[in-house]
């Protein structure tokens, strides 16, 4: 069995050190960005819910709203949302929109307003969100109110 001067294993513990040091700093630094991510994403629908929340005399017509699915257009993922009014008088719709990953994981979330729905009818809009997100997302009403 040949050995190893002992300077040649102490180099080569170092490098195995030195080595894990970095791997164990690339996943600190991606636990950061993620968490970073994270905290923009809670943000958005922090907002995206304040905005809802301004909305008076509003009726939950979270059944009235369907999401399409999702694609990209240019940097964005966008879906179309059908908004359905089943009342004798046209009505405006305000629409919270979650981008989930595949896990259900939050992404990003927008509102979009649908107005003028007629009585009876159907009308569709176009949720973008805030950001540039990857990987398969999937949209979900999160809210919607009829006024």
């Amino acid at each position: 069995m040949t050995r190893r001067p002992r300077t040649a294993r102490a180099a080569a513990f170092l490098s195995l050190a030195a080595l894990g040091a970095a791997l164990t700093g690339c996943d600190q630094a991606k636990d950061a960005a993620g968490g970073i991510v994270s905290s923009a994403t809670a943000a958005v629908a922090s907002a995206a819910q304040r905005q809802m929340d301004e909305i008076k005399d509003g009726v939950n017509a979270k059944a009235d709203v369907k999401a399409g699915p999702t694609s990209v257009d240019g940097d964005r993922t966008v879906a179309e949302i059908t908004a359905t009014n089943p009342k004798d008088k046209t009505a405006d719709y305000t629409v919270m929109v979650n981008f989930r990953d595949t896990q259900g994981n939050l992404l990003d979330a927008v509102v979009l307003n649908i107005d003028g729905v007629e009585a009876g009818r159907s009308r569709t809009g176009t949720a973008r969100s805030n950001r540039t997100l990857s990987g398969d997302t999937e949209a979900e009403i999160a809210q919607a109110v009829r006024h």
